[in-house]
């Protein structure tokens, strides 16, 4: 092969590959933002203990234990080094929305309690996208026939009249679904106030509720993002909600259940899913008093345990994400595999526990201690 022809065929190759590139990212406008080693992308490793210990009532015949796990196929976390230790046979499986979980069976059990470990390494990576609203499309018909069920409601992420048309009020004849979800997520902080920052007024409901949070005036995390996304839901902005943990400073180390974490993910064509943490902002968001009865509670609903008065970091959470939060699962009302016996499951931050067919409650039936230490 002569020069010119072998030159002619890199050229080649070369378009080829770059119609390709631009293919793809069409296809996911958002999958080249803020990529692993991106220039001032922060990173952290964490290697995590979660373990879930199961009481085993008198005469129990059956007992199922579905555990969240460390979703691999999220782009900002990278898992290795898993491993399982379990008194009975498991496997991992995939929940309705695709997370996986772990899965085991006890039949005639004769201990009054065991218990499920799993250890592994996270790398996670901030997220940032872009939030540019010249950048995003007008969301379509086809756009919402093929994210459908982002748009249906849930058990506790209710859409109604009153919902409909409160969205309306709120966004207006806005077409332009940053725009939209910016305007909703204004309302939300200034509507709502996080139960910790006045525990003896405020508190959460218990199973992320919009309605709840509607009336009070107030919740956790689940029942801001709830009520958010009834509202972006019933303008046709497709959403779904993600369950995690924050992997706080001040806890490193502890072994205690650490509680779980949850944020919004929203759909904007031309730009792709952009996440968002209204909760989390909302503790940056205007002046409230602090002292003794909600300084440690405030300090800990955040990543690094700063809040206050920020308006930096109340434009930042709308669009990008801090690197100390693991992702367990998505979404709510999730049919289990094998499917449970019971209804659809709220939501899986933790785990879901049946006895003889029947739903085993948190703290009663079970109780799970999350331990991290940083490297």
């Amino acid at each position: 092969m002569d020069a010119r022809n072998f030159q002619s065929r890199v050229l080649l190759i070369f378009s080829i590959m770059t119609v390709l590139a631009l293919g793809i990212a069409s296809l996911f406008p958002g999958a080249f933002a803020a990529k692993e080693g991106s220039p001032g992308i922060k990173q952290a490793t964490f290697e995590l203990r979660n373990e879930l210990t199961v009481n085993v009532p008198e005469g129990a015949k059956r007992v199922r234990v579905w555990f969240a796990l460390p979703q691999e196929n999220d782009p900002a976390q990278h898992v290795s080094s898993f491993r399982v230790e379990a008194p009975y046979a498991h496997r991992i499986e995939r929940d309705s929305e695709g997370s996986r979980v772990l899965y085991l069976e006890a039949q005639n059990p004769k201990q009054k309690e065991f218990k499920v470990l799993t250890s592994f390494v996270v790398k996670r990576s901030e997220v940032r996208v872009s939030v540019d609203p010249a950048k995003a499309k007008a969301i379509t018909d086809a756009d919402r026939a093929r994210f459908a069920k982002y748009l249906q409601p849930n058990k506790h992420v209710e859409i109604d009249d009153q919902i409909r048309k409160l969205a309306d009020q709120i966004v207006g004849n806005e077409t332009n679904p940053v725009r939209a979800a910016r305007k909703l997520y204004d309302w939300t902080l200034e509507y709502v106030e996080y139960w910790v920052k006045d525990p003896k007024n405020k508190k959460a409901s218990p199973v992320g509720s919009t309605s709840y949070c509607l009336t009070f005036r107030t919740g956790n995390c689940t029942d801001f993002e709830s009520l958010w996304t009834s509202l972006a839901r019933a303008k046709g902005i497709p959403t779904q909600i993600v369950y995690g943990s924050f992997l706080k400073p001040e806890l490193r180390g502890q072994d205690q259940d650490q509680s779980y974490h949850c944020w919004a993910e929203f759909y904007a064509p031309g730009i792709g899913w952009i996440p968002h943490d209204v909760s989390v902002a909302d503790l940056y968001a205007g002046d409230y008093p602090v002292n003794a009865d909600n300084e440690r509670l405030v300090r800990l609903t955040t990543a690094d345990g700063t809040f206050g008065p920020d308006p930096a970091r109340v434009n930042y959470y709308f669009g990008n994400l801090d690197e100390r939060r693991v992702v367990w699962s998505r979404n709510r009302d999730l049919i289990m595999s094998p499917k449970q016996d019971g209804e659809p499951v709220n939501a899986l931050p933790k785990a879901y526990v049946e006895v003889d067919g029947k739903e085993h409650p948190e703290k009663t039936g079970w109780v799970r201690k999350l331990t991290y230490r940083e490297l």
